[in-house]
């Protein structure tokens, strides 16, 4: 049996150390932001929607669970503990149509809640929606700088 030169050791373990490498930064990658991607999406659809009719299904205050710093709090030395906290998030269900097919969809509206003309946010009141004319079953009825309620 031959044995291998040092310069093979070299090359493997210099690949594992990049598998490695790979792997850890795919662990400690920071997780998006919900927030920022819902705003992200919202900002898209209010500049390339188009608008269609729709209608004012319900509105829900759903209450729930954030676990913060779950991974974090494993690897980092002064990370918190995970920590539960209860909350509530107000979600505005709504229908509307384009060419033929009906969507029924809901937009959370928590962080939007300032913006909101609670008088005109009643379930059965008509409102304009605005949606991706790429993906249509996208959709707001509100936005940073826009409101479809009437």
């Amino acid at each position: 049996m031959q044995k291998l030169d040092w310069r093979v050791w070299v090359a493997v373990g210099a690949g594992g150390a990049a598998i490695a490498a790979v792997w850890l930064s795919g662990l400690f990658k920071a997780q998006p932001d919900q927030e920022a991607e819902e705003h992200k999406r919202r900002s898209h659809i209010n500049q390339v929607g188009r608008i269609a009719e729709g209608q004012i299904l319900e509105i829900l205050d759903v209450p729930t669970t954030e676990i913060e710093a779950v991974a974090p709090a494993l690897f980092k030395r002064n990370a918190k503990a995970a920590v539960a906290v209860d909350t509530r998030r107000k979600l505005v269900c709504y229908s509307y149509s384009i060419s033929g097919v009906s969507y029924e969809t809901a937009q959370d509206i928590t962080s939007l809640e300032a913006r909101t003309d609670n008088q005109n946010l009643v379930p059965g009141r008509p409102a304009s929606i605005k949606y991706d004319p790429s993906n249509p079953g996208d959709s707001i009825l509100l936005a940073d700088d826009w409101s479809g309620l009437h």
